[in-house]
């Protein structure tokens, strides 16, 4: 497999993986400017040459878009080796690969975002555990924090308090979302609109520097739903599934 390293040079030109591939589409662009604010701060994304779900995106703690306190790690935004890509290797390729890059630029270990049990937009645990990562710290949202220490003696991440026990005074529904996932360009207005024609309480709160998501109230920026001031979920609705979550309640 031959691999590709997205940079301010070939952004323009290269497809970005998990979003489609019209670069005019809302969802591409939204990604891209994301992925051009953060460059500067050390920001990975190395894909397959071939177009589809295989690529792993990191980037140094200390500019990561997550409340989390992890000294000298790389902090691994996002890892998907999907469809007909599963089964070859290429995860060990990918994961490999930013594990040589970390130790080369003196990193002291990986750290990313999974959960006790599967969730969908986090890393699979078992996965990670079978490739020698642990649990570093667990939060009221059911989302860990996992990581690969490189030597026996670097300290552990952990969240900030505040991503460890998630809560809003804001009553009604509230999203806390970025500009990484490029679905949220299309879908987050989706929400909005049908808040609006439903007469719903809702609130979404855009995150667009790395200071505001390290303050952030949910161990995940990336799209973190609120209902009456507790965590909901990390994962993203269109207007049918977020109707659908209404008439749960």
């Amino acid at each position: 497999m031959e691999y590709i390293q997205v940079t301010k040079e070939n952004i323009e030109k290269e497809h970005i993986c998990c979003a489609i591939s019209n670069n005019k589409d809302v969802q591409v662009f939204t990604k891209k400017d994301w992925m051009m604010q953060c460059f500067d701060d050390g920001l990975v994304f190395l894909k397959s040459a071939e177009r589809g779900k295989c690529f792993i995106e990191y980037v140094p703690t200390e500019n990561a878009w997550v409340p989390i306190l992890a000294e000298n790690y790389m902090y691994i935004d996002c890892f998907w080796v999907s469809g007909f890509f599963k089964g070859h290797g290429y995860s060990n390729d990918l994961l490999n690969r930013c594990i040589e890059d970390s130790k080369a630029k003196g990193k002291s270990g990986l750290c990313i975002l999974s959960s006790a049990r599967k969730k969908p937009y986090l890393s699979d645990p078992k996965h990670l555990l079978y490739k020698g990562f642990q649990v570093a710290d667990t939060s009221e949202a059911g989302i860990n924090l996992m990581c690969l220490p490189f030597d026996e003696n670097a300290a552990i991440p952990r969240f900030t308090q505040a991503a460890k026990h998630p809560h809003i005074k804001e009553q009604g529904y509230v999203l806390y979302y970025t500009s990484q996932c490029p679905f949220n360009g299309k879908y987050v207005p989706i929400v909005e609109r049908t808040a609006i024609e439903n007469n719903i309480p809702f609130k979404a709160i855009h995150i667009e520097t790395k200071e505001q998501a390290q303050a952030a109230p949910s161990p995940c920026t990336s799209y973190a739903m609120f209902y009456n001031g507790e965590f909901l979920t990390n994962e993203q609705f269109n207007d049918k599934k977020f109707l659908k979550l209404i008439q749960s309640k």
